[in-house]
């Protein structure tokens, strides 16, 4: 069994204010149909199965990079952009947050009555994934979500949460059908959250006696950790830190997009007259699209792509947001009229950026200057925060020059 990541999600209360909430819905639709035309909808089911990716989407979403409000939002957000043209898709997202999660069953039963899909064993799935979680993995972590995803084929998904009131914690967990050889040893592609010291998982290798005698003697207890492969601690913070990304990746992301190294570009794209911070979020959104599993290591650095609603890295900034939409739906439609070249564009876009990082040297302490300056030029973007609008400085004097953007 393959166990995928651990993640510490601090928990966050609010809202996803409507503004942000649409954009999520159209540039998440745009991206799993890229995914889908590329990969086909077991690549999308796999890599919502990775912690470390499913992180990456939120923050290049404009979610708040490290918090479990990402969970509840992009699945909400991508069962809205999703569901309205599943059988054009073969892909189907069941479930949600509370209420919504007990009505999974009854929803999987009405796909399967529309798709032939054995929507019997689907439900058995989906009941005995939060029970394993819920019950089997005694962890303190009470579910609140749970979302069901599958394909046409029954290939399925799952990612559910659950939260700590005592610690004001959340821990999400990941399922994939294919990796599943059994529902009570080892199960999860990835669990994520802090290591909160012993706890009862019955779903261990070792826990194997345990289960079979667990029906006549329910105080056994075996008491074992559960095994860490990947650890992925999402901090409490909430501005991005130096520490928190991987800067010769976002150096190399910058310098392509500010300092002319986007001369082998596709000419569809050079010939929109796209500025620097479009080509900067395209790249991002290219190697989610793209990217291997690896890339996903420093989730917080897709939060560069368009912003955060809590105004980390810096506010969202909607014209950039608006401009890549626009731009991905492009791309989407000549792939559709071309036989030959699909996505080549934004391909490029990835191939160039992990060219760059070969030779490139990241000097850290330019960073804080670098947020400075996205910070002061978003109200020139549509900059918003889930609280206000962004406004010019008291001074609007340009100090930081295109010069200052070679920060690397």
């Amino acid at each position: 069994m393959k166990k995928s990541g651990f993640t510490d999600l601090p928990l966050h209360n609010g809202r996803v204010p409507p503004w942000l909430y649409q954009r999520m819905t159209n540039l998440g639709r745009a991206i799993i149909e890229t995914i889908i035309e590329e990969y086909g909808t077991s690549e999308v089911l796999r890599r919502l199965s990775d912690p470390f990716w499913f992180q990456s989407l939120g923050a290049v979403l404009g979610m708040d990079w490290h918090s479990s409000g990402i969970t509840t939002s992009v699945m909400g957000a991508l069962k809205n952009a999703v569901n309205p043209v599943s059988k054009e898709f073969g892909l189907y997202i069941c479930g949600g947050r509370g209420k919504y999660s007990r009505q999974t069953p009854e929803e999987l039963i009405r796909i399967g009555d529309q798709s032939g899909i054995n929507s019997n064993a689907l439900v058995r799935s989906s009941k005995l994934t939060a029970k394993v979680d819920n019950t089997a993995i005694q962890d303190g972590f009470q579910l609140y979500l749970h979302s069901f995803i599958l394909n046409s084929q029954g290939e399925w998904t799952v990612v559910q949460q659950g939260m700590n009131d005592s610690n004001g914690m959340a821990r999400r967990y990941h399922w994939h059908s294919p990796s599943i050889q059994s529902f009570t040893e080892e199960p999860h592609t990835g669990v994520c959250g802090k290591n909160l010291g012993k706890i009862l998982n019955l779903t261990h290798k070792s826990a194997e006696d345990t289960r079979h005698s667990i029906l006549e003697i329910t105080q056994e207890k075996p008491g074992i950790m559960i095994r860490e492969i990947q650890k992925l601690i999402m901090p409490r913070h909430h501005q991005v830190k130096n520490s928190d990304i991987n800067l010769k990746r976002l150096g190399a992301i910058l310098a392509q997009a500010y300092e002319g190294y986007n001369r082998d570009f596709d000419s569809l794209l050079l010939t929109k007259g796209l500025g620097p911070k479009t080509i900067r979020s395209l790249t991002l959104v290219s190697e989610i699209i793209h990217g291997s599993p690896a890339r996903f290591s420093d989730p917080a650095r897709f939060a560069f792509a368009h912003g955060g609603k809590d105004g980390h890295p810096h506010p969202v900034q909607t014209t950039v947001y608006d401009e890549t939409i626009e731009e991905l739906n492009k791309s989407l439609k000549r792939a559709r009229m071309s036989q030959t070249d699909k996505q080549a564009a934004f391909k490029n876009l990835h191939k160039l950026s992990k060219k760059l990082e070969n030779n490139f040297t990241a000097d850290p302490s330019k960073y804080d200057k670098y947020l400075q300056k996205e910070k002061a030029e978003s109200y020139k973007y549509g900059g918003r925060t889930a609280f206000d609008k962004s406004k010019p400085p008291k001074k609007d004097n340009d100090n930081f020059g295109p010069r200052q953007l070679k920060l690397f």
